[in-house]
């Protein structure tokens, strides 16, 4: 039986849903891809801000992040243009962004790539006492195709090292390590 076609019967027709929900779960990533984590982190958010700027370290705890070099800073000193090699899902890519830095936001967007079309991060960072509350916003749009279902999975990643690994990071350098 074709697939847009039923028996009649309520089974022929719980198929053909299972079957389209099944191809559906398998189509390749056609759109951007956005989600968000928050985390609460037992540092100010100066500390956790000094931490987000060093963006060289940023591959020990972003685990898709092979490496990262600053090409150009800001007037205070900061990183503008940071140049990272990344791999996630299969995906190896040389990628620009370029940075934003307020008092409780860093935010940064694709330059270039040549695996992606757009990749846009946000950091929001909340004082609560003596911790900062992050919230971690990040939107990936491919330039190749992706299942989408491993797309989200890689994002899922991300979401978990942008919180949790840099919340592990910023405990790791207010105690003395870097």
């Amino acid at each position: 039986m074709p697939l847009g076609e039923t028996d009649g019967s309520m089974r022929g027709f719980t198929w053909l849903i299972l079957a389209r929900r099944g191809a559906a779960a398998n189509t390749v990533a056609a759109v951007a891809v956005s989600d968000s984590k928050e985390v609460v982190i037992e540092a100010s958010p100066e500390e956790v801000l000094d931490v987000i700027a060093d963006v060289e370290s940023s591959p020990k705890y972003m685990s898709s992040q092979q490496s990262a070099e600053i090409v150009d800073t800001d007037d205070d000193g900061r990183p503008r243009q940071v140049r990272m090699k990344i791999k996630s899902a299969g995906i190896s890519d040389d990628i620009l962004v370029e940075y934003t830095f307020a008092d409780d936001v860093v935010s940064w967007s694709l330059v270039s790539a040549r695996q992606l079309k757009r990749q846009d991060g946000k950091y929001t960072l909340t004082p609560e006492g003596d911790k900062t509350r992050v919230k971690f916003e990040l939107t990936v749009d491919l330039s190749v195709p992706l299942p989408g279902f491993i797309l989200k999975q890689a994002i899922k990643g991300a979401m978990k090292d942008g919180t949790d690994g840099l919340g592990r990071y910023v405990l790791s350098v207010k105690e003395g390590g870097r």
